[in-house]
């Protein structure tokens, strides 16, 4: 079917683990890069990098380090913020771009709820290296809801503990009176968003918003769906993604 190597990549004072999917035939294939979301984990994307890997597309999956409680690095997830996670997907596309079965070229980033958010402002910063960025249900909304839940920096606790993963003082700090919109919207190349529009943890108006930004999107509403897809939605997104990934190479 083709060929899936661990792969470690060290930056700084990180290592970041990570999954490297191929065609098993010899030759440099475009690329797509998968940022997983809040307390996500490498293997997230699995179904999709390995059918991806079918159409003759490569993959590179990861975790964040700090950003799951799965993550191996040791870094704890009290030390992650949005930007120790942009730090470590500039690492991953700056190592992925010298793989050998890697057409340079063709890198395309690809987001998930806050690894969506990850992704863009990311993107925004090294347009020139991924040639089309694809988000699922970005949480655009991250900044603007912590911001009312602590609205004082005074208010920001040592320790916020949110769906079974902690967070530290650090994670609001570094957002606090951050607009998400200011910091993105450079991206010229095609961009393709996909939101279900029963979504109750990033409504769809946060990706409709955004296409007053990209000149250059597409959105498509997955109908029924919330903030994790169907196995069937799981199918369909795999399908739109490598089609555009084609036709954006």
């Amino acid at each position: 079917m083709g060929n899936i190597q661990e792969m470690k990549i060290e930056h700084g004072n990180r290592q970041i683990d990570g999954i490297f999917y191929a065609p098993n035939e010899e030759g440099q294939y475009p690329v797509v890069i998968f940022s997983h979301g809040y307390n996500g984990h490498k293997n997230d994307f699995d179904s999709t990098a390995k059918y991806l890997m079918s159409q003759g597309i490569c993959s590179f999956t990861f975790t964040f380090t700090g950003g799951s409680t799965r993550d191996e690095s040791g870094m704890p997830t009290t030390a992650m913020t949005l930007f120790t996670e942009m730090e470590d997907l500039q690492a991953v596309i700056s190592f992925v771009k010298g793989l050998e079965q890697v057409d340079s070229s063709n890198i395309f980033a690809f987001g998930g709820s806050q690894g969506g958010l990850v992704t863009a402002l990311t993107v925004d910063d090294m347009s020139e290296h991924i040639k089309g960025m694809i988000l699922l249900y970005p949480a655009f909304c991250i900044a603007e809801n912590w911001n009312k839940r602590f609205p004082k920096l005074e208010d920001i606790p040592e320790e916020e503990e949110l769906w079974g993963m902690k967070l530290g003082r650090g994670f609001f700090e570094s957002i606090h009176g951050y607009d998400v919109y200011k910091h993105i919207g450079k991206y010229r190349n095609n961009i393709l968003v996909m939101h279900g529009d029963k979504d109750p943890i990033v409504d769809i108006e946060f990706s409709q918003r955004v296409m007053n930004i990209y000149s250059n999107m597409q959105l498509e509403v997955f109908k029924g769906e919330g903030h994790g897809f169907s196995l069937e939605a799981t199918k369909r997104m795999s399908e739109l993604l490598g089609r555009f990934v084609k036709e954006n190479i």
